[in-house]
């Protein structure tokens, strides 16, 4: 394979499978609180820090969790119609023509 067809290839899977990339949550990490004392204490300000950014991050990651909750159901509804639209279009091919007499 030559070297410019790699990048060309990762582009156009990106192009062409959007979906697959665009909603994936990650949740934040936990922060991390030591139970020594004195550990505790010397790096309060960090972990302080790592708790603030956890409690921002995690805002994020719920809105991200809700906003492809409602995206999975509008799929869903979509998937359910062309599943009606197919069933209703092999019913009529099944049973051929309906005659009028």
């Amino acid at each position: 394979m030559k070297l410019y067809a790699v990048p060309i290839a990762i582009i156009s899977l990106v192009l062409m499978a959007p979906d697959a990339f665009a909603f994936s949550c990650v949740s934040p990490l936990r922060p991390f609180v030591p139970t020594e004392s004195v550990a505790a204490m010397e790096y309060r300000d960090l972990i302080k820090q790592d708790f603030e950014s956890y409690l921002s991050d995690v805002q994020g990651y719920l809105r991200c969790l809700e906003e492809e909750r409602v995206r999975a159901f509008e799929e869903a509804r979509d998937v359910t119609n062309e599943y009606g639209a197919f069933l209703d279009l092999t019913t009529l091919i099944k049973e051929g023509p309906v005659s009028s007499n």
